[in-house]
């Protein structure tokens, strides 16, 4: 059946079934789209530009300058999936601006207008997704490391950080391609898939959020209070960061299927994943510089203090694999 449309809020654009008066209806959307729409775009673009940056910054590093460890694979994979969002996030502002300054030309670009948002939709699900089983595994692998140091040293495989991280991407690609393909040829099936993912991400939320608790527990309420390492700081503050800013987007595009089609979603939650996106960068320099009271060093500097600690440790033996 035909969906409402909705004209009475000018930073939405929707998808409808009918084409009678959709092409007058989105032409007077776009030529009184509010100052404060635009002012809002330019901000987000900012964020995106910032932790675009900063996440192509880490990725060169931990690609192409050191050497790779168990935990650098998954920060690695984790700084790729950031980066991607963002560059789907930067990406759906400028369709926006390009929306506004061509109103008159809107005809010509709508049938390709609306392909892109549909497939930034789907993108941003399955990088969402990737994010967090990536920060969970970055969180359960820790925990274990620090619980069962000699056995993580002794048993743990060698590509086991590879094969999980590629395990993840592909649940996730196969989740959202699933999803995908039951709303092009099937209706109904958009409650089902919201509830999945949102259960999905409840137990990977939750799994993240224990581990770092028993970890905390481990490391301050022993027999012997524990120094806390760069390395576990950086994953706590990213796990924090992650609860406070990226759960709530992730929880608010899903809870919104079937999709709206907004062009750009003016809301709270945009900004916060593009700050979740941005922030991990901000965490390592912040972390890896800090020494004395004082920050110190560069950012290529912070990330070889984070990032080489472990495997600087891992080389004394099987206890050094404790991050104290």
């Amino acid at each position: 059946g035909q969906r409402s449309t909705n004209t009475r809020d000018p930073s939405l654009i929707y998808m409808t079934s009918g084409h009678v008066d959709y092409w007058e209806i989105i032409k007077n959307e776009c030529l009184r789209v509010p100052y404060g729409l635009i002012v809002f775009a330019g901000v987000s673009m900012g964020i995106s530009l910032c932790g675009l940056a900063g996440n192509g910054i880490v990725m060169w590093f931990l690609g192409f300058h050191m050497k790779q460890n168990p935990f650098t694979v998954y920060f690695l994979n984790l700084a790729v999936a950031d980066f991607s969002l963002l560059l789907l996030f930067f990406m759906l502002v400028l369709a926006f601006l390009y929306l506004i300054v061509n109103c008159s030309y809107l005809s010509n670009i709508l049938s390709f207008y609306i392909d892109f948002v549909c497939i930034v939709e789907f993108l941003c699900h399955f990088f969402d997704l990737s994010s967090l089983g990536l920060l969970t595994t970055i969180s359960v692998e820790r925990c274990i490391s620090v619980f069962f140091p000699i056995w993580y040293r002794c048993h743990r495989p060698k590509h086991l950080s590879g094969i999980v991280s590629g395990v993840l991407w592909a649940l996730a690609g196969f989740f959202v391609f699933s999803m995908s393909l039951s709303f092009s040829f099937a209706e109904g099936y958009e409650t089902i898939f919201a509830g999945i993912a949102i259960a999905v991400s409840t137990i990977l939320s939750s799994m993240m959020l224990i581990s770092n608790l028993l970890l905390f527990i481990k490391l301050q309420c022993g027999s012997q209070r524990r120094q806390l390492g760069k390395l576990y700081v950086v994953v706590l503050l990213s796990v924090t960061f992650f609860f406070a800013f990226g759960i709530p987007f992730g929880v608010d595009v899903f809870l919104n299927l079937p999709r709206s089609h907004e062009l750009l979603p003016e809301k709270t939650t945009f900004l916060l994943a593009l700050l979740n996106c941005s922030i991990n960068p901000v965490i390592y320099f912040l972390v890896g510089s800090w020494r004395q009271c004082r920050f110190q060093g560069s950012m290529k500097v912070a990330l070889r203090r984070v990032f080489e600690e472990k495997a600087a440790r891992g080389e004394r033996g099987p206890h050094a694999l404790d991050p104290t």
